[in-house]
């Protein structure tokens, strides 16, 4: 079928949907393997943190994978544990997901837009964090 504006057809990888879709692809297939894969225990198939391996020091993110984990395994209070800011900023992460999926399959492309002191607020909290969860 010929698309109606430029006589070829359209590629459904270019649909606003397939990006949000293969990255809820991927991290269903993710969270699969890890719900398996117990990250506490060593000899595993995971990453290590890039940061971690060059400073010694966590970074904002470390834990995260435990978090994941702990969380499908019901294990509220040592997700907690794992990461705090992490675990406390999930919930906007998954319902900016949900909104990039769900304009997705309406056919529009959608894009979240944080002004100049939002970022500075995001990034200022995740150095604090960094720096509180180095320091103990």
């Amino acid at each position: 079928m010929a698309d109606a504006v430029g006589g070829e057809r359209a590629s459904p990888l270019r649909h606003p949907a397939a990006a949000p879709l293969a990255v809820l692809a991927a991290g269903t297939a993710g969270s699969a393997y890890l719900y398996v894969t117990d990250p506490h225990e060593p000899g595993h198939l995971l990453p290590r943190c890039p940061f971690r391996f060059v400073t010694g020091l966590l970074c904002p993110a470390c834990g995260g994978t435990r978090m994941v984990y702990d969380l499908m395994h019901g294990h509220l209070g040592q997700a907690w544990l794992d990461n705090r800011a992490l675990l406390l900023a999930a919930p906007f992460a998954l319902a900016l997901l949900a909104r990039w999926a769900v304009e997705g399959l309406r056919g529009r492309r959608w894009r979240p837009r944080l002004g100049r002191p939002a970022q500075a607020v995001v990034l200022g909290l995740a150095v604090a964090w960094t720096v509180v969860r180095n320091l103990h």
